[in-house]
C-alpha cells in the first residue's frame, strides 16, 4: 500500500498597507519618509487611501494649540474606521507625541501606538506589540539618533524635489516653542552620508535638493562625530571639522546639476560664509529663510532669541550686499506675553525696512512646558491679538504684491514641478527665490529647468511665457 505523502504549503502572507498623513514642518515630513522605509523593510507597502489600510500614523506637530486640536478631530475620526476593520491599527507620531505621551493611550484613548520623533526604528516592534493585544509607547529621546543610514521611502513624491535632513533636534531653548522639548538636544548627520543622499537622488532623477534642519547654520561635523560648541573643538577638530557653509559647498560640488536650497536659518548664527557660498555657487537657490518673530529688542529678550532688533537688520544688509537678488522669508509671533502697541509697531516697521518676500505669520499660542509658559502670563486679549495679526498679514500682503509686480518683464529661471493648480494647461514650478510661477506647457515636462519671461504678477504667484531651456 502506497503512503500518502502531504506537502504543507505556509498561506500566502497578505501584504499590509500603511498610510501616513503628516502635519506641520517640513523636517515631519521628511521623517514620515524614514518610517515608510523603516516599515517597508517589515512587509509594509504605503497606501493614498486610508480605508485601504491597516496601519494609519499621523505625524504631528505640536508647535500650536491649534495644530494639535485640528489632530485630535481627526484621531476622533479616524477611529470611526476601526467599526469596518477591527485590526485597524492607529498610531501617533513626532512632536505631539512627544509632547502628550501616555496621555495619547492613557486618558484620552485615541490611539495604539505612540512613537516620538528618536523612536522610528521601533515601530516594527511597537506594532507587533498591538498585533498581540496590547498598546504600546516609546517616547525616549537620543543623543545620538539620526537615521543617517535609512534610505528615505520618498512618499507622494514629484519625482523633482526632495528633503535631505542633515541634523535633528535644537538646542535654542526659544522660550515660545516646544521643538528642544519634543525633538531633543541637536546632533548633525556625518557629512559624507548627506552628500551621498544628494548623489543618490540626483541618480534617481530627482532635480532639487532641500537640505532641512531646525537650525541648519549650527550644523558641525568633525572627526569622529558631532560637537556643539566649534570653540570647544582641540586644534585637530577644528582643522577635520566641517561646519554648514562647508556642507553646502561640498553638496554644490556634488550634484552640480540639481539645485539646492535649505532651512531652516537662525539669524543669531547665519555666516558671511554661508551667503559667500552661495553667491559662489549658481546651483544654490538665492532663497534664504530667515525667521524674525519680533521686531522689537525687549520682545525678541523675552522670546530668548538671543539677537537684537539691530543685529536682524545687520544679518539683512550682509546678505543684501552679498546676495542682492537673494530672496528672503520671515516668520512673525504677534502678540507676544506683554507685547505693547509700540512694540507691535515695532514689528510692522521691520518688515517695511526688510521688504519679506513673504512670511509666515502666527498670533501667539501658549505652549505647556515651555518657559513663557511657566514664567510670562500671556497677557494679550485674544482679540487685540488678532488684530495685530490682521495688520501684519495686510503689510506682508501689499509688500509680496509690491515686490512681485517687479518681476513683470523680468525674466526668471524655473524648475518645473507638476501641474498648475488652476489649470491643466500650465505648469507651476519655483524661481531661484522660491516665488511660485505659472506658464503654459508646451513642450516642456517636470524636472526641466526654463527660462521664463513675467507678465503679470499677484500676491503669491508669477505669471509668464517659456523662453526656452535655462542652465545653471
Amino acid at each position: 500500500m502506497e503512503q500518502e505523502t502531504l506537502i504543507q504549503t505556509e498561506a500566502p502572507v497578505r501584504e499590509r498597507r500603511l498610510y501616513i498623513e503628516s502635519y506641520g514642518c517640513a523636517m515631519n515630513f521628511s521623517d514620515s519618509e524614514i518610517v515608510a522605509s523603516i516599515l517597508q523593510e517589515q512587509g509594509f507597502s504605503a497606501t493614498s487611501e486610508e480605508t485601504e489600510a491597516d496601519v494609519i500614523l499621523l505625524n504631528t506637530c505640536a508647535i500650536r494649540d491649534n495644530a494639535e486640536q485640528r489632530i485630535r478631530e481627526r484621531l476622533k475620526h479616524l477611529r470611526g474606521n476601526k467599526k469596518k476593520n477591527g485590526d485597524l491599527i492607529i498610531g501617533v507620531l513626532g512632536c505631539m507625541a512627544e509632547r502628550l505621551k501616555e496621555k495619547l493611550l492613557d486618558e484620552e484613548k485615541l490611539v495604539d501606538v505612540v512613537a516620538g520623533p528618536d523612536a522610528y526604528r521601533e515601530l516594527p516592534q511597537l506594532i507587533a506589540e498591538v498585533e498581540d493585544g496590547k498598546r504600546s509607547i516609546n517616547v525616549l529621546l537620543s543623543l545620538e539618533e539620526t537615521y543617517a543610514d535609512i534610505a528615505p521611502t520618498r512618499l507622494n513624491s514629484n519625482g523633482v524635489s526632495a528633503f535631505i535632513s542633515i541634523m535633528r533636534g535644537c538646542d535654542n531653548m526659544c522660550s515660545f516653542c516646544v521643538v528642544p522639548f519634543t525633538r531633543g538636544r541637536e546632533r548633525s548627520r556625518a557629512p559624507e552620508s548627506i552628500v551621498d543622499e544628494a548623489v543618490q537622488l540626483r541618480n534617481q532623477g530627482f532635480r532639487e535638493i532641500t537640505l532641512l534642519g531646525q537650525n541648519v547654520d549650527s550644523y558641525l561635523w568633525f572627526g569622529g562625530g558631532p560637537k556643539k560648541e566649534y570653540k570647544q573643538l582641540t586644534p585637530e577638530e577644528q582643522a577635520s571639522s566641517v561646519d554648514f557653509a562647508d556642507l553646502l559647498e561640498m553638496t554644490a560640488r556634488a550634484v552640480p546639476d540639481m539645485r539646492i536650497r535649505y532651512s531652516t536659518s537662525h539669524p543669531k548664527d547665519i555666516t558671511e560664509k554661508v551667503v559667500r557660498v552661495m553667491a559662489a555657487y549658481p546651483n544654490v537657490c538665492n532663497y534664504i529663510h530667515l525667521p524674525a518673530q519680533s521686531g522689537n529688542s525687549r520682545v525678541l529678550d523675552l522670546m530668548n532669541r538671543n539677537y537684537t532688533r539691530e543685529w536682524y537688520m545687520d544679518k539683512v544688509r550682509m546678505i543684501r550686499d552679498i546676495l542682492p537678488d537673494c530672496g528672503i522669508s520671515c516668520d512673525i509671533i504677534t502678540g507676544f506675553c506683554s507685547e505693547t502697541e509700540e512694540e507691535h509697531q515695532d514689528t510692522l516697521s521691520l518688515m517695511e525696512w526688510s521688504r519679506f518676500d513673504f512670511s509666515y505669520m502666527y498670533k501667539y499660542s501658549e505652549r505647556p512646558g515651555t518657559l513663557a509658559a511657566r514664567k510670562y502670563p500671556d497677557d494679550i486679549p485674544e482679540d487685540v491679538k488678532l488684530r495685530r495679526l490682521q495688520e501684519i498679514i495686510a503689510l506682508q500682503n501689499r509688500i509680496s504684491n509690491e515686490k512681485n509686480q517687479e518681476y513683470i518683464g523680468r525674466e526668471v529661471v524655473v524648475l518645473v514641478e507638476g501641474r498648475s493648480k488652476r489649470s491643466e494647461h500650465d505648469w507651476m514650478g519655483k524661481n531661484d527665490q522660491h516665488l511660485v510661477t505659472i506658464f503654459p506647457k508646451e513642450h516642456y515636462k517636470p524636472g526641466d529647468l526654463v527660462r521664463v519671461k513675467i507678465h503679470k504678477a499677484s500676491t503669491t504667484t508669477l505669471i509668464g511665457t517659456a523662453l526656452g531651456y535655462a542652465q545653471f
